[in-house]
């Protein structure tokens, strides 16, 4: 095969695999000769080499093989960097007397809460599954699912568990590269190796790890070019064996602007939901942190019912729960006085409030009624008229954001229609606030009134 029908096989090759996997797999590839049914391409790194020939290298023959050129194997040898003239300080450095090599990895992950470990996660009926699947990854070793899926809502302990694995995996086994970061830290590393032109050291980087935990992957949902590299990645990841580990606020097929084939990918593993804390377990996370509290504050007292009463009072939220007695042993700590139920009431009377006050349905059928003026057996009807459909998709729109209803048991309660319903009008809403003032001016003055 001569230079000149490689480059033909190139071209035909940007047909099929597409623009974005050749400018960054097929063009860089640099041709040395083929003999003998071996075709040799120089490469930048052994990563690269395998990558291409594990999901480009049939593509390439068969392209070869249409120009009547016969490739049998394809070889990758990855060309040496040309040695660069010493610096003073290197000089130096080369006669100093040498030290013990250590290998660095610039592993580009997130700092780790010491406090999340599995130690201090509570376990309870709502989130007792996701604990046993998080010890079970944990545990190291191959599992039966990958990935493993963690969802929630704020403050249910997604973010704890994740953590706990990391420090388990690495007290277990040191040598495992495991990286904990967000997505949108992703994102930003993405877009950073894109604007230094360093794509190829961004992609062997991620796909050399052995572990990788992504924290609020809906933060990635409508960014179309770092969801296709996050897909990459995962998969190569997943068909090395490697465990993944992922975090949202909702369900995968509830993301919205995520693209279809992530969700599908995200739903082959283990899809683990974490529920609303119930009483028991509320009131054990509290007796937890007391008993961490009073290594700190041992002269405090905190009298009989007062953990009862939070535990029983603040239910939607456990980071409010936990902030809310770390500023009663606060306060008591600058007062010398007694944690007691009436110091509780007293000093998180705001806290209190806010938790007391629900949304509910009912309440956001009627005032969403009320606001565009229309009856509630309307809301309730099939009828599709603008003038309808749009406050129902409004009220919608808010129930789920403002109450803990699924789109299922939201469709429900609009007329028994389908969730995915729901889906299409929470969606149609976020559209048009991004487009019409009026919409977005709707939505957020419909919010204050029920949040009032």
């Amino acid at each position: 095969m001569t230079d000149e029908e490689w480059g033909q096989t190139q071209a035909a090759l940007e047909q099929t695999v597409g623009k974005n996997n050749y400018l960054t797999w097929i063009k860089p590839l640099a041709f040395h000769g083929c003999d003998d049914g071996v075709a040799e391409f120089g490469v930048k790194t052994t990563f690269m080499g395998d990558w291409v020939s594990r999901n480009f290298g049939d593509e390439i023959k068969r392209e070869c093989l249409k120009r009547g050129i016969q490739v049998d194997r394809l070889t990758f040898k990855v060309a040496a960097r040309p040695a660069k003239a010493a610096t003073t300080e290197q000089v130096k450095a080369a006669a100093a007397p040498a030290k013990p090599a250590k290998a660095e990895i610039d592993l580009p992950g997130a700092p780790l809460d010491k406090r999340f470990t599995f130690d201090r996660f509570v376990v309870g009926k709502p989130n007792e599954l996701a604990h046993a699947a998080s010890r079970r990854v944990a545990e190291g070793g191959p599992v039966t699912f990958n990935p493993l899926f963690l969802y929630g809502g704020v403050g249910l302990g997604k973010t704890h568990l994740m953590h706990a694995i990391a420090w388990e995996l690495q007290a277990r086994s040191p040598e495992l590269r495991v990286v904990y970061l967000s997505a949108e830290q992703f994102m930003y590393r993405f877009i950073q190796a894109l604007r230094d032109k360093q794509m190829m050291d961004f992609k062997e980087l991620f796909r050399s790890v052995d572990v990788l935990m992504v924290d609020d992957v809906q933060f990635i949902a409508g960014k179309d070019s770092t969801q296709d590299e996050f897909f990459h990645t995962f998969n190569a990841l997943v068909d090395q064996g490697k465990q993944v580990i992922i975090s949202a606020d909702r369900a995968p097929g509830e993301i919205d602007g995520l693209e279809d084939r992530i969700k599908s990918r995200l739903q082959w593993g283990l899809v683990v939901d974490l529920h609303p804390t119930d009483y028991e377990l509320r009131l054990g996370i509290l007796q937890q942190k007391v008993e961490n509290y009073k290594a700190q504050y041992q002269e405090l007292e905190i009298s009989d019912g007062v953990l009862e009463f939070l535990a029983h009072r603040i239910s939607n939220n456990v980071r409010v729960l936990e902030g809310a007695l770390t500023r009663l042993f606060a306060f008591a700590s600058l007062v010398g006085r007694e944690i007691t139920l009436d110091m509780a009431q007293e000093s998180l009377a705001d806290i209190l409030r806010q938790s007391d006050r629900k949304v509910t349905m009912d309440e956001i059928m009627r005032k969403t009624c009320d606001y565009y003026n229309v009856r509630m057996s309307d809301m309730m009807s099939p009828k599709r008229s603008r003038n309808i459909a749009r406050p129902r998709q409004m009220a919608m729109w808010l129930a789920k954001h403002l109450t803990q209803r699924s789109y299922p048991e939201i469709g429900k309660r609009f007329g028994n229609r389908d969730h995915t319903t729901v889906i299409h009008a929470v969606r149609k809403i976020d559209e048009l606030k991004a487009q019409d003032s009026q919409i977005a001016e709707d939505a957020e003055l419909l919010r204050r009134m029920l949040e009032a």
